[in-house]
């Protein structure tokens, strides 16, 4: 496993998702919907945002409503009317085109239609007279690629914020306007792990979208899209908010808002509003099949765009906390393994040497249920909450350890610092007993050597639970239910005190990974 970033979060069953980016370079198939980092617009920029009038569709009944106060349920039922949103901050988003460049191999360029030969084949020389130029063989030449997406204009001056995807190995970004006017745009910064970059064009007077705080999102919220789905500029499209602080099984850190408006490809970077106009988000991605709107879209929160804009306007470069641990998901197995009340939290499956956290006192075993008073549901919250701070700032981790809750003060790291390398801190483990069907035996000196494990026991056979759960032979078992074990005795120890479950910390390869075996 490698540590990227502040977490890196294993699952037992990797989610298979088509997550597309929608108007890369190259003609990505899919759309991204991403929502950034709120911040509140300066009133000289921004006229104030009113809220929307409801419309009320009437009950079969024929009873009139009255459009300006909400129907009760058997009445009738209330929908926003976005009119007045689009007039107003339609202008403010534009169509993003970008024209970019690959290399191509000389046996790509061969034309169209025409038998390929090997150079040694007799017929080469009769039908290369009809292809063309060519070029040495080995030898490649760039062809041009372009994409599109969407944006939108923060400042009258011409900041744009879009997808880090939409611009990403651009070599010309060409802004176009509402009113049909072009600007050539300059790519300020990008950040790949948030997926928002920052543009610049040359015109003043601009309109400019208001900036709200998704972080006063509610599931069940309506909201708007406005892009360039499939190159159509200014298309709209409406749904609801589904979930908020979403984790996607990507290199991503970003607590996506998940919605069922329909995005696709060009809609990459266009806003998301909310029903009082204001941003919320930036549309980024799609869970798709076939590459086409499905009802799930996922949208960077504006809270966080905004924070990964500031830095780039102020210093042209991007920086990422860091606490310095792989986490895993808590099932089931785990909190019966743990004595946890219910399968809540992030699983700590490695500490980075020297790092945060292993600086704090945060052990592999450890379960994080709150991070700075924040419950964490699922592994997912932590990197999430994570995803908005600052290297030096200091959290506070409430930990499950040993039974009972511990206070762990941290001070987060720079996801960039150069640490170490990583020595595997010392953790032992293993088992004969008939209830896990492990065969184990220590670590011989050669391999403890190589592998740079200071103890632990290699699991030569796995067999009965054990194997159902997925441990393999040639795992090495460091520690059963968090307790290091260096003898098979001390795993039948724990194990016999063990009820439903253990949760073995198995090393295989490079990764550290917690399994679950029930044995109840």
């Amino acid at each position: 496993m490698h540590n990227e970033g502040a977490i890196t979060v294993i699952t037992a069953k990797r989610l298979t998702l088509a997550l597309a980016a929608a108007g890369a370079i190259g003609g990505a198939v899919g759309a991204i919907a991403v929502n950034h980092n709120n911040a509140v617009a300066s009133s000289a920029a921004v006229a104030p945002a009113t809220p929307l009038v409801p419309s009320a569709i009437p009950a079969a009944t024929g009873t009139p409503v009255n459009p300006g106060a909400p129907a009760p349920v058997a009445a009738g039922v209330v929908l926003p009317d976005f009119t007045a949103l689009v007039s107003r901050n339609g202008p403010a988003v534009v169509n993003i085109r970008v024209m970019g460049s690959t290399k191509t191999a000389m046996s790509q360029q061969r034309g169209r239609g025409m038998p390929q030969f090997d150079e040694d084949d007799p017929f080469f020389e009769f039908f290369r007279r009809f292809q063309g130029p060519q070029m040495p063989r080995g030898q490649q030449r760039d062809t041009p690629v372009f994409g599109a997406g969407s944006g939108f204009i923060i400042s009258p001056d011409g900041v744009i914020l879009t997808n880090a995807h939409v611009v990403r190995d651009a070599k010309e970004v060409t802004v176009k306007l509402q009113d049909r006017r072009e600007y050539r745009a300059k790519v300020l910064g990008s950040d790949p792990k948030t997926d928002v970059a920052v543009l610049k064009i040359d015109a003043k007077n601009l309109p400019v979208v208001p900036i709200g705080k998704s972080s006063d999102l509610k599931v069940g919220e309506w909201v708007l899209a406005i892009g360039s789905p499939f190159g159509l500029e200014s298309s709209v499209t409406a749904g609801v908010v589904s979930a908020k602080g979403r984790s996607l099984p990507d290199d991503s850190q970003v607590p996506f808002i998940q919605t069922d408006v329909a995005v696709n490809p060009g809609n990459s970077g266009g806003p998301l509003f909310n029903t009082k106009g204001e941003v919320v988000g930036i549309n980024s991605q799609i869970y798709s099949q076939t590459g086409g709107y499905m009802g799930l879209s996922f949208a960077i929160p504006i809270d966080v765009a905004y924070r990964i804009k500031d830095q780039i306007v102020s210093t042209g470069k991007v920086q990422h906390a860091k606490l310095g641990i792989a986490i895993q998901e808590v099932n089931q197995g785990f909190a019966d393994s743990f004595k946890l009340d219910s399968p809540e939290g992030a699983l700590v499956s490695n500490v980075e040497k020297g790092g945060s956290a292993d600086k704090a006192g945060i052990k592999s075993g450890d379960i994080i249920r709150k991070l700075n008073g924040q419950p964490i549901i699922a592994s997912g919250d932590l990197p999430a909450m994570l995803s908005v701070a600052q290297p030096g700032d200091k959290v506070s981790l409430d930990v499950w350890r040993d039974g009972k809750i511990v206070r762990i003060d941290a001070r987060l790291a720079n996801a960039s610092d150069k640490v170490a390398q990583d020595e595997r801190e010392p953790a032992a483990g293993a088992d004969q007993s008939a209830k896990l069907g492990l065969a184990l035996r220590p670590l011989d000196p050669n391999e403890k050597r190589q592998s740079g494990i200071a103890s632990g026991l290699v699991i030569e056979d796995a067999a009965g639970a054990a194997s159902n759960a997925g441990v393999q032979p040639g795992d090495v078992l460091l520690s059963v239910n968090g307790r290091a074990v260096n003898s098979v005795e001390q795993v039948r120890d724990v194990v016999g005190k063990a009820s439903k479950s253990v949760a073995l910390l198995i090393q295989r390869g490079n990764d550290r990974i917690f399994i679950p075996v029930r044995i109840g």
